[in-house]
């Protein structure tokens, strides 16, 4: 028999009462130390579905209320540690960068030009799918560059927070979203094209998650959104033919739907959640691009 005794005081032979069964010895051990602590004398001992935590009829209460206690602030703890989903989080940012070259390689002529830029009047008149497919389109290689860099950077944070699913899933709907706003307000005979409205929709998720009551994000990555936010200025934003209305509303569509994630998405989704959110927005992407082609 496993058992830990806890108070020299002796006791005239308590009836001991089993509080807890555990699955394995160690975490029996571990309830019986936490009694412990809180001066409760218990005892381990294998029961038919695993190890039974024993204390006193006397002592039931203070035991629940102890082991509730603890169960409570490991729970806090769980909510404040990242969830460990994505173990290699640096690597979604190397492949999202990755994506954007190689669909430039891929989507460099000029049909795909004709037919998925975001044209401001024909967004207005219904051609909706421009918004996305103008995303994966780069009038250059400095252009596609700079994207590329930007969401190396960007993306690993929204990863940890989020998942990889559900951080793809949000930049896809603030970087169209920004292009449909951006739009509505420019001229008729505006083009654009490039993932840079995305982009500063990561910006804006992240800036987003520092106004969510309860988020505590890690203080080294506290800079990562304003020190990126200044370098996309500097860099896309005020680039020669860079849309700034369309980065603004990216940007503003990102404060929006990082602020709903965040306070509706507490805990990173499960890997179960995750892949068929990363499926529906690469489905998104290719039935946008199928009806730009058709």
């Amino acid at each position: 028999m496993n058992a830990l005794a806890c108070l020299s005081t002796p006791r005239e032979d308590p009836v001991m009462h089993p509080i807890r069964i555990a699955p394995t010895s160690s975490q029996a051990d571990e309830w019986a130390l936490v009694l412990t602590a809180a001066g409760i004398p218990n005892m381990v001992e294998p029961s038919a579905g695993g190890w039974a935590v024993l204390a006193a009829g006397d002592d039931m209460a203070r035991a629940h209320a102890a082991l509730a206690a603890y169960d409570e602030e490991h729970r806090g703890e769980a909510q404040r540690t990242p969830e460990a989903f994505e173990p290699y989080r640096w690597m979604s940012g190397v492949a999202g960068g990755l994506l954007l070259l190689w669909l430039f390689s891929v989507t460099s002529g000029r049909p795909w030009f004709e037919h998925g830029t975001a044209a401001a009047g024909r967004i207005v008149r219904g051609e909706f799918w421009r918004a996305v497919t103008a995303l994966t389109l780069h009038a250059d290689v400095i252009h596609v560059t700079g994207n590329a860099v930007a969401v190396a950077v960007l993306l690993p944070p929204l990863v940890q927070r989020f998942g990889a699913g559900l951080a793809l899933l949000l930049l896809l709907l603030a970087g169209a979203l920004g292009n449909v706003l951006a739009a509505m307000t420019h001229d008729a005979r505006h083009v654009a094209v490039g993932a840079s409205t995305a982009i500063f929709g990561a910006v804006g998720v992240l800036v987003a998650l520092r106004l969510v009551p309860g988020e505590a994000p890690a203080r080294h990555k506290l800079w990562t959104a304003p020190v990126a936010g200044v370098l996309l200025l500097a860099t896309l934003g005020a680039a020669h033919g860079a849309d700034l209305t369309a980065h603004a509303f990216g940007f503003a569509m990102g404060v929006a739907l990082g602020f709903a994630a965040g306070v509706a998405v507490r805990r990173s989704p499960r890997p179960a959640v995750q892949w068929p959110l990363g499926a529906l927005t690469a489905i998104a992407v290719l039935v946008c691009w199928r009806l730009a082609l058709r």
